[in-house]
C-alpha cells in the first residue's frame, strides 16, 4: 500500500494554516485574485507550494496556479480536470448543507470534512443531542470509522471533536488503500542545493530534499522509501571529473510523522577540485515510484 506525506498533511491542514507571521503577512499582501486561489486552496496547497506562492511576483503567479491543478490532474489526456472539478463541487455541496453559525459550509469544520473525505456513507443528525439536555449532534460514518461533531453554541456550527480528528488520520489510510495508483504530478519530488567551499579545494555539496514531497510505502507503522542520487562534475572542457552514485534508505516510525513534517533530507558530499568553472548535474529517484528530477548548476572553485 502506497501512501504520501501528502495526504497525511492534509490532516495537519486540517486545524488551520501553519505559516509563519510573515508567511501571514505576505499573504495579506496578495492582489484580489491571487488571494482568492490561496484561500480557496487551503485544504490541499503544501507547506512548500505555499511558500512558494507568497514569494512569487504577480508576473509569476498565473503559470503557478495553472501548474497547481495541472499536477493534480488524475487524467491530464482529458479535457477535464476531474479532481478540480470534484473540489469545487464539495465546496460548493459544503456552502449548501451547512449554513448554520454565520460562518460559509465551505469554512466550517463540517465542511472541512466534507471537501477532504466526500460525502459520508452514513450521517446521523441528533439535532436535539442524543440524550436529554444533550447538545445538538452529528455523526458521520467512513466505513467503521464515526466523525462526531457537536454543537456547543447551539447555532448551527458543529464542530469536530477529539474522537473525531484522531479518525482523520485513518480514514485516508483506508481510503489510500482503495487507492494504490496515485497520479506521479500529485507529489512535489523537488529539491535545493548548496555548495560550500572547504580548505585546499575541497568543495561540501548538500541536498536538502522536503519530506512532505517524498513518495514513502507504509508497512506495520513505519513509513519508508529509497531515493537513489547520481552526481556527476564536468569541468570547463566537458570531462567528467567525479561522480558518485548511491542509494540513501529513509525510515521513520509512524509517531514521527509530525516531527518529521515541515524539514529537509539531507544527503551531503565532498570531494577535492582544483580552481576553475564546474558544472554538477545531480539526479535524483524515489524507487517506491520511480520520480525522478534532475538538475545542472554551475560554480567556480
Amino acid at each position: 500500500m502506497r501512501k504520501t506525506l501528502f495526504y497525511s498533511f492534509l490532516f495537519l491542514l486540517f486545524f488551520g494554516f501553519l505559516g509563519s507571521c510573515a508567511m501571514h503577512k505576505l499573504a495579506k499582501n496578495l492582489d484580489p485574485e491571487s488571494k482568492e486561489f490561496y484561500s480557496t486552496v487551503r485544504y490541499i496547497i503544501t507547506k512548500q507550494e505555499r511558500k512558494i506562492f507568497l514569494n512569487l511576483p504577480l508576473s509569476d503567479r498565473e503559470a503557478f496556479i495553472k501548474e497547481f491543478w495541472e499536477k493534480r490532474d488524475p487524467d491530464p489526456d482529458t479535457e477535464e480536470n476531474e479532481f478540480k472539478k470534484e473540489y469545487f463541487e464539495r465546496i460548493e455541496m459544503a456552502n449548501l448543507l451547512f449554513r448554520g453559525g454565520g460562518t460559509p459550509g465551505w469554512l466550517q469544520d463540517r465542511g472541512r470534512v466534507y471537501i477532504l473525505l466526500g460525502p459520508p456513507m452514513e450521517r446521523y443528525p441528533y439535532p436535539r443531542g442524543r440524550e436529554f439536555y444533550g447538545l445538538p449532534e452529528e455523526i458521520w460514518y467512513y466505513g467503521f470509522f464515526p466523525i462526531v461533531f457537536v454543537d456547543e453554541d447551539w447555532d448551527g456550527d458543529y464542530k469536530l471533536t477529539p474522537l473525531g480528528a484522531r479518525h482523520i488520520a485513518e480514514i485516508n489510510r483506508a481510503q489510500m488503500a482503495e487507492k494504490p495508483k496515485i497520479a506521479k504530478k500529485d507529489i512535489i519530488f523537488d529539491f535545493d542545493q548548496k555548495i560550500q567551499k572547504a580548505d585546499e579545494g575541497e568543495v561540501i555539496f548538500r541536498i536538502l530534499i522536503p519530506y512532505e514531497g517524498i513518495w514513502f510505502e507504509e508497512k506495520e507503522g513505519i513509513w519508508q522509501t529509497i531515493l537513489a542520487v547520481s552526481l556527476q562534475i564536468f569541468d570547463s572542457s566537458g570531462n567528467c571529473v567525479w561522480e558518485k552514485e548511491d542509494d540513501y534508505p529513509i525510515s521513520f516510525a509512524e509517531e514521527n510523522l509530525e516531527e518529521v513534517l515541515g524539514e529537509d533530507y539531507v544527503m551531503q558530499f565532498s570531494t577535492s577540485l582544483e580552481s576553475g568553472e564546474y558544472s554538477i548535474t545531480i539526479e535524483l529517484e524515489n524507487k517506491e515510484n520511480q520520480n525522478r528530477i534532475s538538475r545542472t548548476i554551475k560554480f567556480k572553485v
